[in-house]
């Protein structure tokens, strides 16, 4: 969704940041203005510059890159941002701000080791964004979720809440720069929160904005050639990647390269996926420290290859395949496309290392 806000705020002559989190290949892609990525010297001047306010806080990688990334917008002249929550909402370092719109797409079980189980739990954390005499925009399907997320949200002195079906929503003209038939639903409710906006930012109206068309984001459904690369690292985005995968009926045979991290539930992920690819390779991508514990497991009724060397598995899954899918997490997408010699945004040269 903050694909398509950024597209249409741009579209609209303004110069507009986009903060987003985790990053592919390098952390520079966290940082954009106008699609263009915060560059190498400023990211390391700034770390200079902030480093003595980052060891006297004690502040966390992400906590201190937000804080760049608010400086670099300044420093860009951004006329508005587009901030992407890291992780819950409440405690988020992107919190500080007061936006003037907040937005919360859907609740989905995600960092349950930081946010717990239960998603009503969860919705109170999401909610926690919401902010006194700022309007709230969700998408939350489940009544009962989005009846806590109203109730959190008007609590916090909300100025209203706006509730978007996006249930099915599509359109029968323009199209989408990001695929797959979930980001219909995104695109409405970017509309819904453009229509938030005060002047000069606002884009009143009930249709889809031809910049839409422009939308940009790496890893999502993200095709180069024969490779397809998804960040889909959780059940939820497992479900709408196997939607996209039907939906464009790609050339066969398809094979998968997957990677998942321990701490996601992806039992049910290989075994939704499987029946949807002729090969699918488990491995272990280099930037995920953790040693997976899927070796020798038959978990979808069928024997899984595991391939230990991330090198040696981008080789042999391509063999014999018309497409290749690449997806399990951001590690596993952001390992592969460097080793392929892609870079998101079209960033060039050495990028910087940051674990």
């Amino acid at each position: 969704m903050c694909a398509f806000l950024c597209a249409e705020l741009q579209a609209q002559g303004f110069r507009t940041g986009l903060y987003t989190s985790p990053h592919l290949v390098s952390p520079c892609e966290r940082v954009t203005v106008n699609g263009i990525p915060i560059s190498e010297e400023a990211f390391v001047t700034w770390t200079e510059e902030l480093r003595p306010h980052i060891e006297r806080a004690d502040a966390s990688f992400f906590e201190a890159l937000t804080a760049m990334a608010f400086a670099d917008f300044a420093a860009r002249g951004v006329d508005v941002a587009v901030i992407e929550v890291g992780l819950g909402g409440r405690l988020d370092a992107t919190n500080v701000i007061t936006p003037f719109v907040s937005v919360v797409t859907k609740i989905a079980l995600e960092h349950t080791d930081y946010l717990g189980t239960d998603l009503k739990g969860i919705a109170k954390e999401k909610a926690g964004i919401a902010k006194p005499g700022v309007p709230l925009v969700t998408g939350e399907p489940n009544p009962d979720i989005r009846a806590d997320l109203v109730r959190e949200a008007n609590e916090r002195g909300a100025s209203r809440v706006v509730e978007v079906n996006t249930e099915g929503l599509a359109a029968d003209f323009g199209r989408l720069g990001l695929r797959g038939g979930h980001q219909w639903g995104n695109a409405w409710l970017a509309v819904a929160a453009l229509n938030e906006l005060p002047p000069p930012f606002a884009r009143p109206g009930n249709t889809l904005p031809e910049s839409f068309a422009s939308a940009y984001l790496p890893g999502r459904f993200d095709m180069h050639g024969r490779w397809v690369f998804d960040v889909a690292h959780n059940p939820d985005g497992m479900a709408i990647l196997i939607a996209a995968l039907r939906e464009h009926n790609l050339p066969r045979p398809l094979h998968a390269l997957v990677c998942v991290r321990n701490d996601k539930d992806w039992r049910p992920m290989l075994a939704a996926l499987a029946p949807e690819v002729d090969r699918m390779l488990l491995t272990v991508a280099p930037s995920i420290p953790e040693n997976l514990r899927w070796q020798g497991e038959d978990l979808v009724g069928q024997p899984l290859l595991f391939e230990h060397n991330f090198d040696h598995a981008l080789a042999e899954v391509e063999r014999g395949a018309e497409t290749v899918l690449v997806t399990g997490s951001f590690h596993t997408v952001g390992d592969a496309m460097s080793r392929l010699g892609l870079t998101p945004y079209g960033l060039t040269g050495p990028v910087l290392a940051v674990a």
